[in-house]
């Protein structure tokens, strides 16, 4: 199968609620479309696939921390620089390339574009079970989040609880407020690295432990981890550990699961190696999204389904969205490729080899 066209586009999408980046908050997303077209014998094969590093400004025009070490503007630079090498290439060239990326959104979108195109993902029914996320609106009464909480479904049975964001006393009043509204759930929690230890074992002390699955990243050192577990006996998770380009899995008394974000990891068979040897030891794994419109969105759902069939994933971010992105989570707009900003195009007719 031959590439035989490539465009890159950009978005921007404004969100009807700030989103929290760890302690920061977001009003927009801001990302890349990259549409392949691909032949072999008549047969034409077209999609796309979104690459958006979790990087940029908060509402505050600081840069965000600790998530993708790669902008936005470092991806289009280096994906504008691709396309013509690409274009008229078979398409294993992808995986190559996605291989060699320094940047793990590169390198994820790549390795993705691939899967597409070779019809991986056409007979996978994605995940649509959800675990809501829950956290404190900055720019929202209340009120919303009380809502929030009472309309959550029977067949809810875990959400996901930002902490580490404000101060412990409301926090432990919205987890209790959780807990008696609905006292059959599992509560995962995320600190974000937003604790000193001794803040950590503070917090979980006035927890009750049979509720909380986990927590992630409790300590603002990793290396606090394990005396949080030693001290508390509640399981934690890690996220932002994973991020480290040195990260090599290691087991760990009291580690439960990771959480796992493809665009900030890089490529598929890179997750599949990292999943299969933290399962090997009993620590789940779930797939994460980072902020993804709802085109990433949906293959998330569908490489959730792939690699983590066992897991429901973290995907509960697009209620902020104020429009969709090509694919339809119900929103009243849904963008397509002519409403967005053609970057670079690469067609084999115009490519020299």
């Amino acid at each position: 199968m031959i590439l035989t066209s490539l465009s890159l586009y950009q978005y921007r999408l404004p969100l009807d609620v700030l989103l929290p980046v760890g302690k920061q908050r977001i009003d927009h997303r801001a990302g890349l479309v990259l549409q392949a077209s691909a032949s072999v014998e008549g047969e034409h094969r077209q999609v796309e696939v979104e690459i958006a590093p979790l990087s940029g400004i908060d509402i505050d025009q600081q840069a965000l921390m600790g998530f993708s070490r790669e902008t936005l503007a470092q991806v289009q630079t280096a994906l504008t620089e691709l396309l013509p090498q690409l274009c008229g290439q078979p398409i294993d060239a992808l995986l190559e390339c996605a291989d060699n990326s320094p940047y793990p959104s590169v390198a994820f979108g790549l390795s993705l574009l691939h899967a597409k195109l070779m019809g991986k993902l056409d007979a996978i029914r994605p995940q649509t079970a959800l675990v809501p996320l829950i956290y404190h609106p900055t720019d929202a009464g209340k009120d919303l989040l009380d809502s929030k909480i009472a309309a959550l479904g029977m067949d809810i049975h875990a959400v996901k609880v930002k902490v580490a964001q404000t101060s412990i006393e409301d926090e432990l009043r919205l987890i209790y407020g959780i807990l008696s509204t609905r006292p059959d759930l599992k509560l995962r929690l995320d600190a974000n690295r937003g604790f000193t230890l001794e803040q950590a074992i503070t917090f979980a002390a006035s927890l009750p432990l049979d509720a909380i699955e986990y927590i992630e990243e409790p300590c603002q050192n990793p290396q606090d981890n394990l005396p949080f577990y030693q001290a508390i006996g509640m399981p934690y998770a890690l996220d932002e550990s994973l991020n480290d380009p040195d990260y090599r899995f290691a087991m760990q008394s009291g580690l439960a699961a990771l959480v796992i974000k493809p665009m900030l990891l890089g490529t598929i068979e890179k997750l599949a190696d990292l999943i299969d040897t933290a399962q090997s030891y009993g620590v789940r794994c779930i797939l994460s999204s980072s902020l993804e419109s709802s085109l990433g969105i949906q293959d998330l759902a569908l490489l959730a389904a792939m690699l983590t069939p066992e897991e429901i994933p973290g995907l509960d971010t697009l209620s902020a969205f104020s429009q969709d992105l090509l694919v339809s989570s119900g929103k009243k707009h849904c963008l397509t490729l002519a409403q967005l900003e053609l970057i670079a195009k690469s067609d084999i007719d115009n490519v020299s080899h």
